[in-house]
């Protein structure tokens, strides 16, 4: 994965070229969740993280429609070559699309969707609608490239994540293949599954940010600053370690109950590795002060990238669905 990574993605290279790029090289994708090589998946995740974040954003929601597919029994949308995919299925007051049957008995979609990244970059994309009076939303595959869709990305106003592109799409009687059942999408093990993996995205993230402080502590014997670069170098590896565990831990329980409720094991490590990247974050550049910040773009770019990205976790409101989570399960679960 390393070598095909750097030979498709240069410098230069948008993160939409550079997902296309990934896929036209035919290069493997994660192993699917749950199959016994989930902590494989997140690795591999972890690896486009610490690369470029944007595109690890691209690159997960890509690799997360397409085992999406194969887990409700849709493996022909998979089957198309060239295609890349995105997940959108933010529920935004104000931003809703509704599923309805066409004079000619196609289903079609109208409305809008927002928080869509990448949408100006894919091909396909899975997203969530709803009928008139549902209670649950339908899933529905998409082809982008056809009347009856606009973008915009005017309201995309990041200065991290930028090149991800979030834009608002609008939907006009588009035709759609619906993918499962009502529901199926948020009640599938899959759900959580996923969701714990864009986790890695965020730990590779912190990764590349750590390693900047581990080249400047290696090289600072001597120097004034060099105790300080070392103690926060070891709160650095205490965060990365600890997270680093639970996602190896969350990855065994995953592959050993691939049909369980993996919702605790998701919050738990999503929670646990946005806590150790905001703390890498503020470490590091505590350490190292402002000059990596304003005098190296990769580094600055790659900073800001991650405090974005990270703030796909919902804070507060993660925390109490975990301690919902865990006394909905009864007994306590901490062992050791």
């Amino acid at each position: 994965m390393t070598a095909g990574l750097y030979h498709c993605c240069p410098p230069g290279t948008t993160p939409g070229e550079a997902l296309r790029r990934l896929v036209a090289a035919g290069l493997p994708l994660p192993p699917r969740p749950a199959g016994g090589a989930t902590l494989q998946r997140w690795r591999m995740l972890a690896q486009v993280g610490e690369h470029d974040l944007s595109l690890a954003k691209l690159y997960e929601g890509h690799a997360d429609a397409l085992a999406i597919v194969q887990e409700l029994a849709a493996p022909a949308l998979a089957a198309q070559a060239g295609a890349t995919w995105a997940v959108w299925a933010a529920e935004v007051p104000g931003a809703r699309v509704q599923l309805h049957q066409g004079a000619d008995g196609q289903l079609r979609i109208s409305g809008t969707k927002a928080w869509c990244s990448g949408a100006q970059e894919v091909s396909h994309a899975l997203l969530t609608a709803w009928r008139a009076h549902a209670q649950q939303p339908q899933l529905v595959a998409v082809e982008l490239r056809q009347p009856g869709i606009s973008m915009s990305c005017s309201e995309w106003m990041a200065v991290g994540m930028a090149a991800s592109a979030s834009a608002t799409v609008q939907f006009d009687a588009v035709p759609v293949t619906p993918v499962g059942a009502p529901g199926a999408y948020v009640n599938r093990p899959g759900f959580w599954q996923g969701g714990a993996g864009v986790a890695a995205c965020w730990w590779g993230g912190a990764r590349r940010i750590a390693r900047a402080l581990h080249t400047a502590a290696a090289t600072s014997d001597g120097r004034p600053g060099a105790p300080y670069q070392q103690a926060a170098l070891g709160q650095v590896d205490v965060a990365l370690a600890g997270s680093a565990a639970l996602l190896r831990e969350a990855a065994r329980w995953i592959d050993a109950h691939p049909e369980g409720d993996a919702r605790c094991q998701a919050l738990r490590v999503r929670q646990a590795v946005e806590a150790a990247a905001r703390h890498v974050l503020d470490e590091v550049t505590r350490a190292l002060g402002a000059t990596p910040l304003c005098r190296d773009s990769g580094f600055a770019r790659h900073a800001a990238d991650l405090a974005v990205f990270i703030r796909q976790s919902h804070g507060a409101r993660d925390d109490a669905a975990l301690g919902q989570a865990l006394l909905a399960a009864g007994e306590a679960p901490w062992a050791l």
